[in-house]
């Protein structure tokens, strides 16, 4: 049995099956993916699926194929969902299908829909980051942590325009995840997907109208960014409860700088505790300060402008020494007071101006958190 989730401009259904979304084509379609059965550039497919591989409790579970590898898993899965593995396209992530997010945008005679699953609680990481995986070595430690993408459109598009559609669709998910500062896990980054995700996207070559291009001049390209980043986002907030108010706080900030609640308190017990009965007595008040200031209007404002010096730094918009003045301002205005000594980005000591402004800030906090659990009003 199915549940009937939402239709497309061409008039298919959008079926739940369990843990799997799956559209069957009444037509001819085009369909351009990275599915690891019937991938790439394909025209005599019948259907393709996302489907939830993981199994026990809560929104995200431990993965379990059905098979050795993701290919044969996928096509056993085609054989349980009735559908013909030869002529079907899949994909699948450990989140739940009923947290999906669909999507539809129009103009004119354009309609766009997409279907996005997402999480990036474990597996969030930015182009270019250090990679978990060695396919010539066979040393796989990929996590699990998915965003996919499937995205229908109800005209035909030429191949140069359907493969511009991938880049496009590519682009708004690295934009909504821009805009919600969803962390690299792998690196001092701001994420631009995941290690595993995946998309398939597919046009509708029966209908009369021919479209060229699908980048962001034209009206299809503006169609797919806004279906893509309203669905990447909604269907974040659905499964990990990622969204503007979760990132309203000054440790989803700076994470990805190794600033955590955790750090700061191993950084406390070693610095401001002298025995064992110290750590067990001020360990509650050391959670009651974090949930008292990590939220803050101040100190979320303030650590975002900090964070953001950090960002052109890294990326060489800014000097450590043109950043430096500025960092510091921002600590005396959030109540930290200024730097230690150290000079950041000091070419002769070799310490890493990063590092040592991240360093700053969490020294920053540790004054404030101290002060809070010593009776002090912040």
């Amino acid at each position: 049995m199915f549940m009937v989730i939402g239709m497309l401009g061409t008039g298919e259904e959008i079926r739940l099956y369990n843990d799997s979304i799956v559209v069957s084509f009444t037509g001819e379609r085009k369909v351009l993916s990275n599915a690891p059965v019937n991938g790439g550039m394909r025209c005599d497919l019948s259907a393709v699926f996302n489907s939830c591989c993981s199994t026990g409790s809560g929104d995200f579970r431990e993965a379990e194929l059905k098979a050795p590898t993701y290919a044969e898993h996928n096509t056993i899965l085609s054989l349980e969902l009735g559908l013909d593995p030869e002529k079907t396209a899949g994909m699948i992530t450990a989140a739940r299908m009923e947290k999906a997010s669909i999507k539809t945008t129009s103009y004119k005679d354009i309609v766009v829909t997409a279907v996005a699953t997402g999480s990036l609680e474990t597996n969030g990481g930015r182009a270019g980051d250090l990679a978990s995986w060695d396919e010539l070595a066979c040393e796989d430690v990929v996590q699990f942590g998915t965003i996919n993408i499937m995205l229908f459109i109800n005209v035909n598009l030429t191949d140069g325009a359907l493969a511009r559609s991938l880049i496009t669709c590519t682009e708004a998910k690295a934009a909504a995840l821009q805009e919600l500062l969803a962390p690299s896990r792998y690196s001092r980054g701001i994420a631009t997907g995941s290690g595993t995700d995946s998309a398939i996207i597919v046009c509708n070559t029966e209908s009369d109208i021919l479209l060229t291009d699908a980048g962001n001049h034209v009206k299809l390209g503006e169609c797919v960014g806004k279906a893509v980043i309203a669905a990447v986002k909604e269907s974040l907030f659905l499964s990990s409860g990622l969204c503007s108010d979760s990132q309203h706080d000054i440790f989803e900030r700076t994470s990805r700088f190794g600033i955590t609640p955790e750090a700061l308190w191993e950084e406390y017990c070693e610095t401001l505790c002298k025995t064992d009965e110290d750590v067990s007595e001020k360990r509650k008040w050391f959670g009651d300060a974090v949930n008292d200031l990590k939220k803050r209007e101040t100190l979320v404002t303030g650590t975002s402008l900090y964070v953001h010096l950090l960002d052109q730094i890294e990326w060489g918009l800014i000097s450590p020494a043109e950043a430096k003045p500025y960092a510091e301002l921002l600590l005396k205005e959030m109540g930290m007071g200024g730097f230690g000594s150290g000079e950041a980005g000091n070419s002769e000591s070799g310490e890493d101006p990063i590092a040592y402004l991240s360093s700053e800030l969490s020294r920053g906090y540790l004054k404030l958190i101290n002060f809070y659990i010593l009776g002090g009003i912040l």
